[in-house]
This record gives structure tokens, C-alpha cells and sequence, in this order.
């Protein structure tokens, strides 16, 4: 009798630290998830850009002054280059963190390390030339490829974000309610911006000025028909719900057609990257095959002279490839 009541008080404590250690577990995910999860992060993030406090994100840096650079003496050599908030647009839109000495320091390392590269080899001066300038341009290269995403991301997020505010506005809200909702409902990249927008009207912006700064920073050509309609609809009137639907209507098709003719385009695309990549791969082969073979087109003057030709007809079949295989829809 003593044995069964002690077999039952080991098993009754068993349960009981397993339902103890469960609720724990719980309790400390839950405590995490209220400080650390996505809703907590979301309402900071919110926070801190209301009060214009310590925030590195893409929309806070919107709504205060944007730096070119962290040191003052190079904030001031950068101002005094023409166009170069141009550049910094240019680094907002991409949704990068950068500023623009960073990118401009950036592409400088990458020129000195392909220098220090190339004076370990004998290649033509020439070709040096142009590698140089390509290890340059790779920061920038590496921003229109985030920048260009980044608009593809927003352009397949806009029907369904002008069908939510055309559903606030057909349940009574205000537009500017309607583009709070699609900053709150919709996934970033596009609800950033909308939160922006709506931030800019909370802080005294005019909606034509606030709507002007969202076509700035998203260059689509859809959103400014969304941009247009709204300035048209709050000057001469109309119902704005129905021009939203018929938007969205309209950016889906495109978007389906732009699929269609995207896949109808691809053994174009794939024919123009094998016939630009395959001269310079046969000339890699060469050089490591039969040297002296090769060597005399950088180092004949008749050579060099075929050279450039050749390397100008590549450009000019190259620029006339990527027209012939990007259709604009």
C-alpha cells in the first residue's frame, strides 16, 4: 500500500513539473515575444520615428535631414559637388543604410584592390583601364540592383495596396486613414513609404507636398498615376474609389502581361549573356593554353588596334542585344 502511494506521488510530481517547466517555457516566450517579436520591433520602429529619435532606418532619415556623411568637413566637401543629392536619392531609394561618402569610400577600396591586384600581372594596360573602372562601379552597381528590386517589390505590392485604401474609403474613411492602413496592413517595402507619407500629413505636410515626396522616393509610373488621381480627384472631384479600382485593375494586367513577354524574351536574354561572355572565356582558355598565342593582341600594335575595334563592337552588339531582348511594357 505504502509502495502504490509513493508510485502515485512520483507520478503526480512528474506531471506537475512537466506542467511547470510547459507554463515556464511559455511565460519566457511570451515575455520575449513582447519585448523582442515583430509587433514590438514595428511599434519601436514607430515610436522612434514620431519623436524623431535615434533611428537608422530608410523612413526616419526621410522625415529629418538626411547626411551625407558623418564627418562635418566631408558633409561640407560633398555639398559643394553639383547633383549630389541626386546620388543620395538615388541611395534612399535602394533602401540601403548607406550614405553617400560611404558608397563613394566604398567604390574608391574596391579601385585600390583591383590595382593592387592587377600590378601582380601583365596584362594590357588597357584592359587595366577598364577593370579598374568595373571594380569601381561595383558599389554602385551593387545600389541599382538593391534599388531596382526594391521598386519591383513595391510595383507587385501596389494593386493590392490601392484595393485596401479603396476598401477604407468605401467604409467612410479619410485618404489619409486609408494610406495609414496600408502602412500598417501591408509588408515593408511599400508600407514604409505609405507610413511616411502618412507621417509627413500628421506633421503639417500638405497632401499635395506629401504625395509629391512619395513619387520622389518610389520613381514608378504607377504610382504616380496614383499620385495624379488623388491631386485630381481632391481638386475637381470625382469618385476616387473607383479611379483606385481601376488602377489596380490596370497594374495587374500590365504586370501579367510583363510576365508573359518576360518568359517569351528568355532565350533571347540567355543567347545575348553567352554570346557577350564567350569571347572573354576563349580568351582565358588562350592565355593559359598557348600564351604567346594570345599575347599579341595587347602587346603588337596591329594587335592592340584589332583589340580596340573588337572591344568597340562588343559594346555596340552588346547595348543592341539588351534592346532587341528587354521589351517595355
Amino acid at each position: 500500500m505504502l509502495n502504490l502511494f509513493s508510485n502515485t506521488f512520483v507520478l503526480a510530481f512528474a506531471i506537475m513539473a512537466f506542467i511547470a517547466v510547459v507554463l515556464l517555457v511559455e511565460a519566457l516566450y511570451m515575455m520575449w515575444n513582447s519585448y523582442r517579436g515583430p509587433e514590438a520591433k514595428k511599434i519601436e520602429r514607430r515610436l522612434r520615428a514620431l519623436s524623431a529619435s535615434s533611428d537608422n532606418t530608410a523612413r526616419a532619415s526621410v522625415l529629418k535631414n538626411r547626411m551625407l556623411s558623418d564627418v562635418p568637413a566631408v558633409e561640407r566637401l560633398l555639398l559643394a559637388i553639383p547633383r549630389v543629392h541626386r546620388l543620395d536619392r538615388f541611395l534612399l531609394q535602394s533602401g540601403l543604410n548607406w550614405t553617400v561618402a560611404k558608397l563613394l569610400m566604398m567604390s574608391a577600396i574596391c579601385a585600390g584592390v583591383a590595382l593592387i591586384a592587377l600590378s601582380f600581372l601583365n596584362i594590357f594596360p588597357f584592359l587595366e583601364l577598364w577593370i579598374i573602372a568595373a571594380a569601381a562601379s561595383l558599389p554602385f552597381a551593387y545600389v541599382q540592383w538593391k534599388r531596382s528590386k526594391r521598386l519591383r517589390r513595391i510595383e507587385q505590392q501596389l494593386p493590392d495596396a490601392l484595393d485596401l485604401i479603396g476598401r477604407a474609403l468605401r467604409a467612410g474613411h479619410a485618404l489619409p486613414s486609408g494610406l495609414q492602413m496600408a502602412g500598417e496592413e501591408m509588408a515593408d517595402p511599400i508600407a514604409g513609404e505609405f507610413r511616411t507619407t502618412h507621417d509627413e500629413i500628421n506633421f503639417g505636410v500638405s497632401m499635395q507636398q506629401a504625395l509629391s515626396n512619395l513619387s520622389g522616393r518610389v520613381p514608378l509610373t504607377d504610382l504616380r498615376y496614383f499620385v495624379v488621381a488623388v491631386l485630381v480627384q481632391r481638386e475637381a472631384g470625382g469618385n476616387l474609389t473607383e479611379v483606385l479600382d481601376n488602377l489596380a485593375s490596370l497594374i495587374r494586367n500590365r504586370l501579367k502581361f510583363h510576365g508573359k513577354v518576360k518568359v517569351l524574351t528568355t532565350e533571347g536574354r540567355m543567347s545575348a549573356w553567352v554570346l557577350c561572355l564567350l569571347p572573354f572565356v576563349i580568351a582565358v582558355l588562350l592565355n593559359f593554353a598557348n600564351h604567346e598565342f594570345i599575347s599579341i593582341l595587347w602587346l603588337d600594335p596591329v594587335g592592340i588596334m584589332i583589340t580596340k575595334i573588337l572591344l568597340g563592337m562588343m559594346v555596340v552588339g552588346a547595348l543592341w542585344l539588351y534592346k532587341l531582348s528587354h521589351i517595355r511594357v
